[in-house]
């Protein structure tokens, strides 16, 4: 038995998804930058898929710029904003993603003015220090839609009010909320919004960064001219064909998939509440309705990782992006959580293919972690599956 509950790490290619890339990988290869009737089909194709992708957040067609993945496009926005306005300071979000610390801790390096906002102790945003920040002159902030670890959900759009009050730019990465909960950029408020397909059952190495016309940005990249500029080099057509394909599957689907599988996490977290000593992060935030992050006492994350592995059950310690890193997660400890329960926490992310019975299946093997630990090392799980 094999079950999968690691769907914010990546979630399988879509039978849709993969129908619509096929040809694109075989017969229809040409370049979308050549003249011909191969290159004219190849750039119908990604301009089509650009439609689906604005669809899915409300947005022109225009707004959308083609990447590998929400990590450059997050670098994008980062380097990009901060290359088009160099005095400007920028403040993000403790519990960001290491693909917007890590571009914003560069631009300290370089001489850039950077603040990292907390959060309160269930992963929300203090609004009231993101004001301090705004009135000392931050002129950019990036904060995410939702936690990739805990799913705890931003107030964006009071978020982008205060920092429109003060006329600054907001960047947020919406990789792990887009295709999970409806997302609106345009009802949002922000400036640019990062997303990945391979987080809504497309492939891995499409991404987008969509941009308000409003913002002046330099690109990483510099060469042909693609993507009116923003992102030299030839477009991967068949990832991005996919990633139009996920979009419109998506919006079609996205109502129902969230209530079921808002339900299946209920039922996730009313069965862990009858384990003694868990703790389930966050609890009390909105969050992601396929996202629990958890810590059973005395159990070391990875630990429980790898024993629930061998049980043939796939879930993370936390995020996939920063595997075998030993340290406690950045996020859980700026929520002001103990580094040693922090170093026990792990996260379960439902989806649309999950029922009960998986969820009976992990809490029945956490059961046995937790009430018959005398079991020899590597046995304790796999024996009970």
């Amino acid at each position: 038995m094999t079950v999968y509950l690691d769907h914010n790490a990546s979630t399988p290619v879509a039978d849709e998804v993969l129908e619509a890339m096929l040809p694109y990988l075989v017969e229809r290869f040409g370049n979308p930058s050549s003249r011909h009737g191969w290159g004219r089909e190849a750039r119908a194709a990604v301009e089509h898929a650009r439609e689906q992708v604005a669809a899915l957040l409300n947005v022109q067609a225009s707004q959308v710029v083609f990447t590998s993945g929400a990590t450059e496009a997050n670098n994008l926005a980062i380097k990009g904003w901060c290359g088009a306005d160099e005095a400007g300071c920028l403040a993000v979000g403790a519990t960001e993603h290491p693909s917007v610390l890590a571009p914003a801790l560069a631009r300290r390096r370089l001489g850039s003015e950077v603040e990292i906002l907390p959060v309160d102790s269930q992963g929300k945003m203090d609004l009231s220090a993101l004001e301090s920040s705004l009135a000392r002159g931050v002129r950019m902030v990036s904060v995410m839609l939702a936690n990739n670890e805990t799913g705890v959900i931003q107030d964006i759009h009071a978020i982008s009010d205060r920092a429109r009050e003060y006329g600054a730019c907001v960047h947020s990465d919406a990789a792990q909320a887009v295709g999970k909960i409806e997302v609106d950029f345009a009802a949002s408020g922000v400036d640019m919004m990062s997303l990945s397909a391979h987080k809504f059952f497309g492939p891995k190495g499409a991404g987008a960064l969509v941009v308000d016309k409003s913002v002046d940005l330099d690109p990483l990249l510099h060469g042909g001219g693609q993507e009116r500029g923003m992102r030299a080099g030839t477009e991967n057509v068949a990832a991005v064909v996919g990633f139009g394909a996920a979009a419109e599957l998506a919006l079609r689907r996205i109502r129902a998939t969230q209530a079921r599988i808002q339900a299946l996490r209920d039922y996730l977290e009313a069965r862990l509440h009858q384990l003694e000593g868990v703790v389930v992060f966050a609890a009390e935030a909105p969050r992601l309705p396929n996202t629990v992050c958890m810590a059973l006492p005395g159990l070391d994350g990875e630990t429980a990782v790898m024993l629930l592995d061998e049980a043939g059950i796939a879930v993370s310690s936390g995020s996939s992006c920063s595997s075998g890193d030993t340290e406690p997660s950045h996020v859980l400890m700026a929520m002001g959580v103990e580094a040693e329960e922090a170093r026990c926490a792990m996260r379960v992310s439902l989806g649309p293919g999950n029922s009960q019975a998986d969820v009976d299946a992990l809490i029945c093997a956490l059961e046995r972690q937790l009430y018959h630990p005398a079991s020899p090392p590597g046995t304790r799980l796999s024996a009970m599956m």
